[in-house]
């Protein structure tokens, strides 16, 4: 196949999984613009009635857009040049990635001139996430760099330095500020955020905000001026809520599909996350399946893959059972090139026509060269795993070679035992004085001489955007997180951290959060066998006082 076309820099923060295991201590082991007074009436033919005009330029994930906008029963019409802007009836601009890097795009392909145009005549218009951003004069993001200038104001990144969680990811609660036909049933409710960098209100931009959030400082939510809408949370992303929002633009004058609310949400919600480890049964067929400390086979004389069931179906169920995010991982990919491996792309293709929370992937995200001897470099692969709808993209082994080489060209020897030192814990698994977390790679198979800690580090200094972390220990075993893992490891970095490896049941769950920073936790085989369902999880944490998204 063709190479895929590379997305701009900083199309998309990517996660790093950190496979740990304990072993004893040294032996290794395993402008602004006023608007007039007047504003453009369109009357729509029926076909442009159903019909919406998608703004991709070309980086990150806009299949979830498409997806949930088709799902509305609504056709898409792309923009191909300024002039399909100014002939849109609506306009959907899903913006994803760094803002100068849009903002270069926008100018010069004629489409930021043409925007502010659009604009002006106060056309329907609906920004996403960067989309909205980049309606303000500037981003303080490798910058400053010029915006639209359509709203007052200066995007800047949430301050990390006094312990924040940075990037503000998962899901939090809107504080409505004007009654908007955009936001009719959104009160109450919980919204998918994924950003680093975000506007502030002001006196100058007060008239345009109808909702704020909370996340260490009051941030702007959503605007709204005439039929000039955009929202920095993710409407796609986020369950029911986020299809009903984006009905009430494509369909202005329907009632819309209003949610109950359940429990009124109040702020970040810790997220429940289900995982599906997919490879190939010994029949060939792609299966969901769950390692027993990473071995997927039964004990049985059979010896075969277990087949917990299909990844679509499983992962459509999850959706309807509350998972605020389902993870994908292949766990074959490290053998085979990933971009031969046609039926996971289709699993993730189905699976973003059904699900509207966050795909994360893992698996074989790395360089690869092919039997004919052309080289696919990782972000060749992550960039197709974008397309096919993951909205986030899970990096393992290569995450740690990465983080060995920066660490021994990055870093003294000082620091180095210094992060050492941390990795040490008291007591081993079987009963030695001190144990160390070892990293390891290759699906667990090979260990690395680095700790979980210094790991940790090292792949926040490097740009990670969020820690996905195992312990082979407790993989399959049922006994709870490996809470001083867990805890070391939150504590030690200022990006979010999600709690993988042991649950079995609801009060593991609690447990994690209330003893640690994780933001979040995930489970397998206690969803995968209906032993725990999802549902339970989440009214132990209501009952245990702990936010979550109902």
């Amino acid at each position: 196949m063709p190479p895929p076309p590379p997305p701009p820099p900083g199309a998309m923060a990517t996660g790093t999984a950190i496979h740990a295991v304990p072993c004893a201590a040294g032996q290794p082991k395993r402008k602004t613009h006023r608007r007039g007074a007047s504003s453009l009436s369109v009357r729509a033919s029926t076909d442009a009635a159903s019909t919406v005009t998608l703004l991709d330029y070309g980086a990150g994930n806009v299949r979830s857009v498409r997806n949930a906008i088709r799902h509305l029963g609504f056709g898409i019409r792309d923009v191909r040049s300024p002039e399909d802007i100014l002939a849109a009836d609506r306009l959907v601009f899903p913006g994803v990635g760094a803002f100068g890097s849009a903002m270069d795009v926008l100018t010069r392909t004629g489409m930021a001139d043409a925007l502010r145009e659009y604009i002006r005549r106060d056309r329907p218009f609906l920004g996403i996430c960067l989309g909205l951003q980049l309606l303000f004069d500037s981003s303080e993001e490798n910058g400053p760099v010029s915006g639209l200038g359509v709203i007052p104001g200066v995007v800047r990144r949430f301050d990390s330095s006094k312990g924040l969680i940075v990037p503000h990811i998962g899901w939090n609660a809107l504080e409505i500020t004007k009654d908007t036909q955009l936001l009719q049933g959104a009160d109450g409710h919980h919204v998918y955020f994924v950003h680093s960098y975000h506007a502030l209100p002001s006196d100058a931009n007060k008239d345009w905000i109808s909702s704020v959030c909370n996340y260490g400082e009051s941030f702007i939510s959503s605007i709204s001026m005439g039929n000039i809408q955009a929202v920095q949370f993710h409407p796609e992303k986020s369950g029911a809520t986020g299809l009903s929002i984006l009905k009430n633009f494509l369909s202005p004058n329907s009632s819309g599909s209003k949610v109950s609310p359940g429990r009124k949400a109040s702020n970040l919600a810790k997220r429940v996350i289900a995982c599906l480890d997919v490879r190939s049964n010994d029949s060939g067929d792609l299966v969901v399946t769950k390692g027993d400390q990473y071995d997927v086979r039964d004990h049985s004389s059979s010896k075969e893959v277990r087949n917990l069931g299909k990844p679509v179906d499983l992962a459509s169920q999850y959706y309807i059972d509350g998972a605020d995010e389902v993870s994908f991982l292949n766990i074959t990919g490290f053998r085979d090139f990933p971009l031969g491996d046609l039926p996971m792309l289709e699993v993730l293709r189905c699976a973003s026509e059904k699900v509207f929370v966050p795909l994360t992937v893992g698996g074989g995200i790395r360089d690869f060269t092919d039997a004919n001897g052309r080289y696919y470099s990782s972000l060749e692969v992550a960039s197709e795993y974008f397309r096919s709808g993951a909205d986030k993209i899970s990096i393992g082994s290569d995450a740690v070679f990465a983080a060995e080489a920066y660490l021994q060209t990055g870093k003294d020897g000082k620091k180095q035992l210094g992060a050492n030192l941390e990795s040490i814990r008291q007591s081993g698994p079987l009963g030695e004085e001190y144990a160390w977390y070892q990293c390891t790679v290759s699906g667990g198979r090979d260990s690395c001489p680095i700790g979980a800690y210094e790991l940790a580090k090292a792949v926040e200094e490097l740009g990670a955007g969020e820690i996905l972390l195992n312990c082979i220990d407790c993989d399959g075993q049922g006994c709870g997180f490996d809470i001083d893992l867990v805890k070391m490891v939150s504590d030690a970095v200022t990006i979010p951290v999600i709690a993988s490896s042991g649950a079995g049941a609801v009060e593991h769950f609690s447990e994690v959060f209330e003893k640690t920073n994780a933001s979040a936790a995930l489970a397998a085989g206690i969803f995968h066998r209906k032993e725990v369902p999802i549902s339970a999880v989440k009214e132990h944490l209501v009952d245990a006082g702990v936010e979550v998204r109902v």
